[in-house]
C-alpha cells in the first residue's frame, strides 16, 4: 500500500468525490501534511497538479525565467504562481483589482490589473506565459513572448463561453509548428509523484492552499455555480460533516 497504514490521512485522487464515502487506489493518494486542514487537503490534488505540470513539465520553468500567469487568482493560478515563484522564478500574475494583495501575497513579484492593463501590448515579455484564462487571441499573447518564449494554454474561457477557448488550443496545435514560439498544452496524466512534490512544498513552506469559500455537501450545486461564474479567489470548497 506504498507506506500507507489503516487510519493514515490522505490526499489525492478518486472518482465521485462529493461524497461521504469515496474509493481511491492506493497508488493515487499520499500522506496528508500535518500542517494542513482537511479543507486545505482537499484543495491540493486537481489545481494542484494541474499548474505543477503546466509550469515545471510544459513551461520547463527554472530559476531567472520571467513567467505571467493569466487567471493568477484562481484554483490553478494560485498555485502556479506560488509553485513559479518557489521553481526561482520572477513571477506576474494577471488578476483584478481585488485580487491583486492575493496574487502579491503568495509570491507574484508584479502583478497587472487586467481591468485597466493589457499584458499582450507587447511592452514586457516573459520566457514562460500560462494562461489559463483564454480570453487573448494567440497572435497577442506570441506577442508577450521572448522570441524562444513559451506559451502554455490550460483550457479556461470566461463563463458561458466554452468554443473560444477550445477554438484557441486547437489552433495553437496547428500554429506550434510553423513559429519560434514553444506553443504547449498542460499534459493531463496525475501521477502520484506529482502529488509527493506538491506536499513536499507545502511541508517546506513554498506552498499554501488559497481556499475562496465552502459549501455543505447539499450546497455541492451551489459551489459549482460560483466556480462556473468565474468569481472564485483560489479553490471552492465542499464539506463532509
Amino acid at each position: 500500500m506504498r507506506g500507507l497504514r489503516r487510519g493514515d490521512e490522505v490526499l489525492g485522487f478518486c472518482r465521485g468525490a462529493f461524497a461521504e464515502y469515496a474509493l481511491a487506489e492506493a497508488g493515487k493518494v499520499v500522506p496528508k501534511p500535518a500542517s494542513l486542514t482537511f479543507e486545505q487537503a482537499a484543495a491540493v490534488p486537481m489545481a494542484g497538479t494541474a499548474a505543477l505540470r503546466g509550469i515545471r513539465d510544459a513551461g520547463a520553468v527554472r530559476a531567472g525565467h520571467r513567467v505571467l500567469v493569466n487567471g493568477a487568482a484562481g484554483g490553478v493560478g494560485t498555485y502556479a504562481v506560488q509553485i513559479a515563484a518557489a521553481l526561482g522564478a520572477e513571477v506576474t500574475g494577471v488578476c483584478s483589482t481585488r485580487n491583486a494583495a492575493l496574487v502579491r501575497s503568495i509570491g507574484a513579484a508584479h502583478v497587472v490589473d487586467y481591468t485597466t492593463e493589457d499584458f499582450t501590448d507587447g511592452r514586457a515579455r516573459y520566457d514562460v506565459i500560462l494562461d489559463n484564462v483564454g480570453n487573448r487571441p494567440l497572435s497577442r499573447l506570441r506577442r508577450a513572448l521572448t522570441p524562444a518564449g513559451t506559451l502554455v494554454l490550460n483550457g479556461g474561457g470566461s463563463p458561458g463561453h466554452v468554443f473560444g477557448p477550445v477554438a484557441g488550443i486547437l489552433r495553437a496545435v496547428v500554429v506550434s509548428r510553423f513559429v519560434p514560439e514553444r506553443l504547449r498544452l498542460i499534459p493531463h496524466q496525475q501521477k502520484r509523484e506529482q502529488l509527493l512534490t506538491l506536499t513536499g512544498l507545502i511541508e517546506a513552506g513554498k506552498l499554501t492552499p488559497v481556499l475562496d469559500r465552502t459549501y455543505p455537501l447539499a450546497g455541492t450545486a451551489e459551489g459549482l455555480r460560483r466556480v462556473e461564474q468565474g468569481h472564485a479567489r483560489g479553490k471552492v470548497i465542499i464539506t463532509v460533516t
